[in-house]
């Protein structure tokens, strides 16, 4: 996933970190380069939970699947049955009710308001990825978000650079990418750069669907996917990648864009048809 891929590379409610209020956004950029710091402490659950089986990986990462008997989960613990990389589930239009339904919920919706996304859109793509669960994923990888360090730290330096208002908000560091909060506000500024990018390439109101693709497979696939149609192959529409990248992103032989269209549909609910930008 683009959000993820780098990235580009979706129940309970998890208690945030400590969070450390900062002056300004230059402070911000001041920490950037620095040791991450107020760091959550992983909880371990003991025995075999529920497991997490990754459907869509990282195009341009080797695949994953998550270990048996214990998983890390970050904040908290879950026994959900959704998952990573795109395997979240949902139940028609409670994306938004399942993110706000969080401790972190009510000030994602804030700060995606704030730079001028839909926090459906928003939510609806913390679902797919996790179901709103601030889980550990491989590599970089991580957060209720599913993103990569890398785009989550550019993303976050993007919408602070755009309000610097919500510095005062976050977790400095790369230690913010483990907190949802500061995560969601990186998530939704990648979500207005693939809004913005697909309306560059004709797509006029990009939705949360429209939008999954970028998330996904980056611009250039993304752009593919949102101006396909239903009945062309997803393989042609990805070009860019081999059969076996495509295999270990669960894509299937054969598989239309509208399949894949249904599938992601399914997990956002009604929300996949919010408009990302506001």
């Amino acid at each position: 996933m683009e959000g993820k891929r780098d990235r580009p590379e979706g129940r309970e409610t998890f208690g945030r970190p400590r969070r450390r209020l900062i002056a300004s956004s230059v402070a911000v950029l001041t920490l950037w380069g620095s040791a991450a710091f107020a760091d959550p402490e992983p909880q371990t659950i003991s025995g075999v939970p529920q497991q997490i089986v990754p459907m869509v990986g990282e195009v341009g990462l080797s695949a994953f699947t998550m270990p048996t008997g214990t998983v890390s989960i970050l904040g908290g613990s879950t026994t959900g049955t959704g998952g990573l990389s795109g395997t979240g589930t949902s139940t028609d239009s409670s994306a938004l009710d399942t993110m706000l339904g969080t401790s972190w919920g009510a000030s994602a919706q804030q700060s995606s308001e704030a730079l001028g996304v839909n926090a459906s859109a928003l939510a609806a793509t913390c679902v797919v990825e996790s179901n709103c669960q601030n889980v550990s994923g491989t590599g970089s990888i991580t957060g209720a978000f599913q993103m990569t360090a890398a785009t989550y730290q550019s993303s976050l330096a993007a919408a602070l650079a755009q309000d610097p208002s919500l510095a005062a908000n976050i977790v400095p560091g790369l230690a913010g990418q483990s907190d949802p909060a500061t995560q969601a506000i990186a998530a939704a500024e990648y979500l207005k750069q693939g809004a913005q990018y697909l309306q560059n390439n004709g797509v006029s109101t990009p939705t949360a669907l429209d939008v999954r693709g970028y998330y996904n497979f980056g611009p250039q696939g993304g752009a593919a996917i949102a101006t396909a149609q239903d009945s062309d192959p997803i393989s042609g529409a990805l070009s860019m990648y081999t059969p076996a990248q495509l295999a270990k992103n669960g894509i299937t032989a054969g598989e239309t864009v509208g399949q894949w269209r249904s599938s992601v549909a399914a997990k956002m609910g009604s929300a996949a048809g919010a408009p990302v930008l506001t």
